[in-house]
């Protein structure tokens, strides 16, 4: 693991939506004194919309598209020497395009959050989550996600909102 961080100084947080990865990931960011993405945050920044609004207006197939190329701008601004904490959607990973992308470019890291506490989180929310809308169907795809999560490098339990705590973690783990 070592010689892969080396090589493309990149961490890519990973996991379901409401896990925690754009907090977690800019107190990690912040520790490691290098830069922080949120990939969700950027697509919706340049695209001038939410993400609710590229779903709905042009489809998932076009947000998955939008959210590649996002992914592998930075992972050649990462290649190219800028060492960065990115933060993907909770689809991203689950894109095999995506995770080919990724699998020899950086590092990656499931924060695997227990469903009960994802629904708590993002309770009220389902506007910005569009895929948040109906619970079974969240359930299902939770489950459905888990075994791509698993792929990851890495795998953290964040079952509470600790997060110097779940840095700690992070930062122990065998690639620094």
């Amino acid at each position: 693991m070592v010689l892969k961080l080396k090589r493309t100084p990149g961490l890519y947080l990973v996991g379901f939506m409401a896990a925690g990865k754009s907090t977690v990931g800019r107190a990690l960011a912040g520790a490691l004194g290098w830069s922080f993405a949120d990939i969700d945050l950027e697509i919706e920044k340049e695209q001038g919309v939410s993400i609710s609004d590229i779903f709905r207006e042009r489809g998932e197939p076009t947000f998955r598209d939008i959210e590649t190329e996002t992914i592998r701008r930075h992972v050649d601004a990462i290649r190219s020497g800028a060492p960065s904490v990115v933060a993907l959607g909770g689809g991203a990973f689950a894109q095999p395009r995506n995770w080919e992308i990724l699998e020899n470019n950086g590092v990656t890291i499931w924060l695997d959050c227990p469903f009960e506490i994802v629904c708590r989180r993002i309770e009220g929310d389902v506007i910005a989550r569009p895929l948040a809308v109906d619970r079974t169907r969240l359930a299902q795809l939770f489950e459905s996600r888990r075994s791509l999560y698993s792929r990851a490098d890495f795998r953290v339990e964040v079952s509470t909102g600790d997060i110097p705590s779940i840095v700690r973690r992070i930062l122990s783990l065998p690639v620094f």
